[in-house]
């Protein structure tokens, strides 16, 4: 049955757990579309890079502005790599896989390592008796409470977007992602992933400070890493964290419910939406992540009723800063105030 036949018999939206068999229809990448979007994508990276390494390194310091164009492109890179991850971008694991390894030199992400904890990310969003491996730390309000007030200091200090967005990049991508944290104890695979990504990134570091010198490779590498890094966490962000997102405990956790409905679709302007691969589409994502990310929007062509679940826009996102505890009497995510408040009124 082809994926507009599909269209015509789309399940009604609390049956959810239907949506997998109508999803399965696009879950083919093509391999000519999956090289022309790596070409795209990679070949105007490397470009921009060393345009903007030659501008600086001859004293042209107008040529710094090409890091943002350099940083988006390396954002969507990011994009990719997660497709490796997933199996979909190719749909074959090796050529995955090492497409994946190459790609998570220039992101500074060890493929294999993030792979897997990534994979406890998608099994496990939403399960409220499951967290701390791949994603943003979430108190209820009733945790939240519990704790004494240096803790409290230090999530707040954790939520506060300035960390979040701003020292948050810079730890995950420059320190955190040099070791396996979480899996150290998880066999030789998550350290073999991490060292020889990093003894990759020291190479070719050395190189390109022994061609243009130290100075302008920081200046313009490292500005590069961290917008793609703060963008890419606004990313993850508020994928999740929007006020009707779905969290549950494990008794009454169910993958499918939990996909759709607690991962956001975020409608971003059609520039953006190529920037970040589509991953705005992220509850279908979730339901279905073996879909390549060139190919979500047909699914929301096909099928519209998608569309609304879970919408934001890029104006309503940033109201997704404030969220910051699950309120389990309400069923959803709440501002440090709106907690107070009730714990008044109550």
């Amino acid at each position: 049955m082809s994926a507009h036949a599909y269209a015509t018999v789309a399940p009604a939206e609390e049956n959810v757990a239907s949506w997998l068999k109508i999803l399965s229809a696009y879950r083919q990448p093509r391999m000519g579309r999956s090289s022309f979007e790596l070409a795209v994508t990679l070949l105007p990276f490397i470009a921009l890079w060393a345009c903007a390494l030659i501008c600086v390194y001859r004293g042209f310091w107008p040529g710094l502005a090409l890091v943002v164009p350099a940083a988006a492109f390396l954002l969507r890179l990011f994009m990719i790599q997660h497709d490796c991850g997933h199996g979909s971008f190719f749909g074959r694991r090796r050529l995955d896989d090492w497409t994946g390894r190459v790609l998570g030199v220039l992101t500074l992400t060890p493929y294999d390592y993030w792979r897997r904890t990534h994979a406890a990310h998608h099994a496990t969003a939403g399960n409220l008796d499951e967290r701390g491996l791949g994603d943003i730390t979430t108190l209820t309000v009733a945790e939240y409470r519990s704790l004494s007030w240096s803790k409290r200091l230090a999530y707040r200090l954790y939520r506060n977007p300035l960390v979040m967005f701003g020292i948050g990049p810079a730890w995950v991508f420059l320190i955190k992602q040099r070791l396996p944290f979480g899996m150290m104890r998880n066999g030789p695979s998550p350290w073999i992933s991490t060292m020889a990504t990093n003894l990759a990134i020291a190479v070719l570091t050395v190189a390109a400070i022994w061609a243009v010198g130290l100075v302008p490779f920081l200046v313009v590498h490292l500005p590069i890493v961290l917008l793609a890094g703060a963008a890419g966490v606004w990313l993850f962000y508020v994928q999740h964290q929007f006020e009707e997102t779905h969290w549950s405990n494990d008794d009454e956790w169910e993958f499918p419910h939990a996909a759709l409905h607690g991962a956001s679709h975020y409608d971003l302007p059609l520039v953006l939406r190529w920037i970040t691969g589509n991953i705005g589409v992220h509850h279908v994502h979730h339901l279905a992540s073996r879909i390549p990310y060139y190919r979500l929007p047909e699914v929301l062509r096909d099928h519209p009723e998608l569309a609304d679940i879970g919408r934001i826009t890029l104006w309503e996102s940033l109201q997704c800063v404030k969220l910051v505890l699950w309120d389990e009497k309400s069923r959803k995510l709440v501002s440090f105030r709106d907690a107070a408040n009730a714990a008044k009124t109550a």
